[in-house]
């Protein structure tokens, strides 16, 4: 496997072109008093797009990313980039950490180092991990891939790249569509992994298998909560899936539109109106924002959901992976344990994070370093179980 050294520096022509957009914004009208009701508020997009013009530092971003290790590598014919930060200890485990959507690497960056260095911020030394960030293909700066790239496919050049790097057994984390590509990853390579943590239990879907158990009421309730939040907040990911190229004239076309479609769901996900500017600065939202835009990805990625709602493949038993769950405060991600154990067939550790919602990395990633050190924990040689 080809793997270069790679550094974030992106071309100042981009950054002039991004602010000069942003100087010629055409705002939309909106209802007297809608707040965040019809979605992202008018009031809140002006002042971010001001602040994105006038006041972010997109270099001061750059070296933030550029304070960890990145690399390209050349992957089953696609380039694939990734952060790959060795571990501070005797024994450091490496960790497979896969992002979602709406995010990117750039919710990593304050876990790493909590991983990679506890002994530096108040840990034990021996829980230490080489932690691996790869940015899913047509996020980010890795290469747009064409038809078909569904997530099991991902989950496989994963498999790839570790063995790649000198990796034959590895940890491995993830939420969102980070947690289905470590779902599969599970399922289809299960030997490579010692153990299997995830924010997200609720997949691989509970129809499967021969599991006649009838449901309970915990489990009926659960899939009531589904139903409300597909007709409510999914909308999004039905787009997504169908028609995303009609959509990327958009958001490739107009910074302030994806930037209103990008942190809008950085608030349904994390809290009530206005948690969104308490919980993350500006200047993490933006550099977050800025790098779909820079990259020219909003498009690439979204069609990730596409396939998925082609992915003509399903898991059809329970993983048999050790696997740790962490439950957020999305309530979407809080299945009751019953229905996760009809997917999961090996539950070691089943917790309630004290804070945190779905970008929980990026919001408390103390909280969640704690969670991954002490899930980890046993399967440290020569304590594996």
């Amino acid at each position: 496997m080809e793997l270069e050294p790679y550094v974030v520096d992106v071309a100042q022509a981009g950054l002039d072109d991004l602010r000069e957009r942003l100087a010629r914004t055409r705002w939309p009208d909106e209802v007297e008093g809608a707040g965040w009701d019809y979605g992202a508020s008018l009031a809140y997009m002006r002042e971010l797009v001001e602040y994105w013009r006038t006041g972010f530092d997109w270099r001061a971003a750059e070296r933030a990313m550029n304070a960890v290790p990145h690399f390209r590598a050349r992957v089953d014919g696609l380039g694939i980039h990734l952060i790959h930060q060795r571990g501070r200890g005797p024994a450091p485990m490496p960790l497979l950490i896969t992002h979602g959507w709406p995010s990117s690497f750039v919710e990593m960056l304050a876990l790493i180092p909590l991983l990679a260095d506890p002994g530096a911020h108040g840990g034990d030394p021996a829980d230490a991990f080489d932690v691996i960030v790869p940015s899913v293909p047509g996020f980010g700066f890795s290469d747009r891939p064409g038809r078909g790239m569904t997530r099991s496919r991902v989950a496989g050049l994963w498999a790839a790249l570790m063995e790649g790097l000198g990796y034959p057994r590895y940890a491995a984390h993830g939420n969102d569509i980070g947690a289905v590509i470590s779902g599969w990853l599970a399922a289809d390579h299960p030997d490579r992994l010692i153990a299997l943590h995830t924010l997200m239990p609720n997949f691989p879907p509970a129809v499967i298998g021969a599991d006649a158990r009838p449901r309970t009421a915990a489990e009926r309730a659960f899939a009531r909560l589904q139903e409300r939040w597909e007709r409510e907040e999914g909308g999004y990911s039905r787009i997504q899936e169908s028609r995303p190229q009609t959509l990327a004239y958009g958001l490739h076309d107009s910074p302030a539109g994806l930037a209103a479609w990008l942190v809008e769901k950085w608030l349904a996900w994390t809290g009530e109106a206005g948690e969104v500017a308490r919980r993350f600065s500006r200047d993490l939202l933006l550099a977050n924002v800025t790098l779909y835009w820079l990259t020219g990805t909003a498009n690439s990625a979204n069609r990730s959901y596409f396939e998925r709602a082609r992915e003509t493949r399903r898991i059809t038993s329970r993983i048999t992976v050790p696997t740790g769950v962490a439950l957020t405060t999305e309530p979407i991600q809080r299945p009751p344990r019953e229905l996760a154990e009809r997917s999961y067939a090996d539950i070691r550790r089943w917790v309630d994070l004290p804070r945190g919602g779905h970008f929980v990395a990026a919001e408390a990633p103390e909280v969640l370093a704690l969670e991954l050190r002490a899930f980890f924990r046993p399967f440290r040689s020569p304590r594996r179980v």
